[in-house]
């Protein structure tokens, strides 16, 4: 059951990656992906939280660690489309551009998760 439970999420969150990609690509023009960025630091920032929250308080359910952490943040953040985007923005906009578009994509995803973990540690 757990299994199909992460399945199901996994399945949601990428719809809700699509959904919001679509949404934020289509009402705004910046020179580098922004829509795959927001998302994975949406996704960092949500999966620090659940982890501290599984980690840290006996009253959350770890039957919903694995569809919210594995299951929906996996299908909601995107790597690949990430690395795709990076290569793109750094053949059409300079190598400097995609270079710093990747390494700030990185940076911020890793500070995102430290709030979350943080967040989650209090809640």
């Amino acid at each position: 059951m757990t299994m199909l439970c992460i399945c199901v999420a996994g399945g949601l969150g990428a719809v809700v990656r699509f959904l919001l990609d679509t949404h934020i690509n289509s009402r705004f023009s910046f020179p580098v992906p922004v829509g795959t960025l927001v998302i994975n630091v949406l996704g960092s920032l949500l999966l620090g939280f659940v982890t501290a929250a599984a980690l840290n308080h006996l009253g959350f359910s770890h039957n919903l660690e694995g569809p919210l952490g594995t299951g929906f943040c996996g299908g909601f953040t995107t790597f690949s489309t990430a690395s795709v985007e990076t290569v793109r923005t750094a053949s059409s906009r300079g190598v400097h551009v995609g270079v710093l578009h990747c390494l700030g994509m990185a940076l911020a995803g890793v500070l995102a998760a430290v709030l979350g973990l943080y967040l989650g540690s209090l809640a």
